[in-house]
């Protein structure tokens, strides 16, 4: 077994933490691995990332169902309608080059990570925490639908499309949206595939070998899930896709520009951190310092 193999294994493992204890994030890894680390063709990577994702997001719903963290009929109507967007979004994606693909996909997780860390514009009866109640039929086909044609084009845009329009849209805590997303991740990654597979050929040596290696991780993820607050969860979720999104970006981005957006993106940042902490009242950065500093020291 090569040493290039052994890591992406490896790695294979935190593509299924990310699903069990976020409920997305799988392609986002999966992807970047088998291109960066595996040496895959995009569309053979994308079209690999549905299947490792599909089978490793049916495993690890398995335990979030048995902790209560899945609305079934709320996951399954969104995957029926995701299943069909996903098909037609693959088969697209087989006529597209891959350049243009990869840096879609990139766009959409750093617009993506922007939603989630933003976290929802208004609160549920005055402040109150998400309700876990099911969601209107017409809201979750439409929903179902658009990220299904996105997840089968990009190969991305499961989990973390699927958990910020239950948790930002529909209201479900972040948890049960994590255990939903998974129903759905699960369907849509199956229905992108076939129609990827009309058009391109899986190594599936290596696609079964991280598929078992996400399967484990997954495992591990979902029982602790339940356990991590869930802003702490929902803030992890968008740092992690922001970062994964801004690497891909500057990968796919032509060599002479490369610098240039990794400087330009890493001046926003820093201006950001510096609007939050001069003009935010409640900037987190401001917050956390002011907190180590006002703890009494003692007598």
């Amino acid at each position: 077994m090569s040493m290039t193999l052994l890591v992406v294994l490896a790695l294979s493992v935190v593509i299924g933490l990310s699903l069990g204890v976020l409920g997305g994030g799988g392609s986002i890894l999966t992807v970047p691995i088998l291109v960066y680390v595996a040496g895959f063709e995009a569309k053979e990577a994308i079209a690999a990332s549905l299947f490792v994702v599909g089978v490793t997001s049916a495993v690890s719903v398995i335990s979030h169902a048995r902790g209560g963290r899945v609305m079934w009929r709320t996951g399954l109507i969104f995957g029926a309608a995701g299943m069909a967007g996903a098909f037609v979004g693959g088969l697209l994606g087989g006529h597209i080059p891959g350049q243009i693909l990869l840096i879609a996909f990139a766009i959409m997780m750093v617009a993506t990570s922007v939603a989630m860390l933003r976290g929802r514009t208004k609160k549920n009866d005055g402040g109150a925490a998400p309700v876990k109640r099911e969601l209107p039929l017409g809201r979750v086909l439409l929903d179902g639908a658009i990220v299904g044609l996105v997840t089968g084009l990009v190969g991305a845009g499961g989990g973390f499309l699927v958990v910020p329009a239950l948790a930002l849209l529909g209201g479900l805590p972040m948890s049960v949206a994590v255990g939903t997303s998974l129903v759905v991740i699960a369907m849509k990654s199956f229905a992108g595939l076939a129609g990827y597979l009309t058009t391109v050929q899986l190594d599936w040596g290596i696609t079964l070998g991280v598929t078992a290696a996400a399967i484990v991780g997954s495992l591990i993820g979902a029982k602790l899930a339940g356990r991590i607050p869930e802003t702490a969860l929902r803030k992890a979720f968008g740092w992690f896709v922001l970062a994964m999104g801004t690497f891909v970006l500057i990968q796919q981005a032509p060599a002479g520009l490369q610098w240039p957006i990794a400087a330009g993106i890493a001046a926003l940042t820093a201006a950001s951190a510096g609007i939050c902490w001069f003009f935010v009242n409640s900037c987190p950065l401001r917050n956390r310092g002011r907190h180590s500093t006002d703890v009494p020291s003692p007598v």
